[in-house]
């Protein structure tokens, strides 16, 4: 495949629509040597990964939930939402957490480091599709939640840029679709 057609295939798709088959270690592991080329200020290399795999990933979801349970207001709290929390890689082959490691050079703006951990995120999406594997960057649950930082071992200045839920998918990828050409969002000087 040519660079940009993988591009133009990437999609998000459901954890609940994966198979639960295995992607081989080699291919997670040649996402995140990729991720490991994303462009980085002062060599920072902000981005770090929290790869979860079975047997470690039921482990995950029970966690998340528990964490939603216990900082949610009981007059907030959804059982269907702690499920959606608890169950959503149980399909999934792995899941990778994605953190903003913010770094001691307080010359690079922050702005900066989560420009370049967005980049090592894409970069290791589109390998994953290159290999015909299922991803999912989320932002929900307890994502953002600064417990959930706190209990994966990072501090208060990191911060937590997504979840990606990996695994096989048996069906179609999605066609994808935008709602301009990309001309309409370039102004030539």
């Amino acid at each position: 495949m040519q660079t940009t057609e993988i591009i133009q295939l990437r999609r998000s798709i459901d954890p609940d629509l994966y198979n639960g088959e295995k992607v081989d270690k080699k291919i997670i592991q040649e996402m995140l040597e990729a991720a490991n080329w994303a462009p980085t200020h002062g060599y920072t290399e902000p981005w770090r990964f929290i790869v979860f795999e079975q047997p470690q990933i039921p482990a995950f979801g029970n966690w998340h939930a528990l964490l939603y349970k216990e900082e949610t207001a009981p007059e907030h709290f959804l059982d269907k939402k702690f499920e959606k929390i608890k169950n959503r890689a149980q399909h999934c082959s792995h899941v990778i957490v994605c953190v903003n490691k913010r770094g001691t050079k307080n010359n690079i703006p922050e702005i900066e480091e989560i420009a370049a951990t967005s980049a090592a995120i894409q970069n290791l999406l589109l390998v994953a599709t290159a290999h015909r594997v299922a991803t999912f960057w989320s932002t929900g649950g307890m994502c953002y939640h600064p417990k959930f930082k706190e209990q994966l071992g990072f501090e208060e200045s990191d911060s937590v840029l997504g979840i990606i839920y990996i695994g096989k998918h048996d069906g179609e990828i999605p066609k994808g679709k935008r709602n301009s050409d990309w001309e309409s969002k370039v102004n030539w000087k």
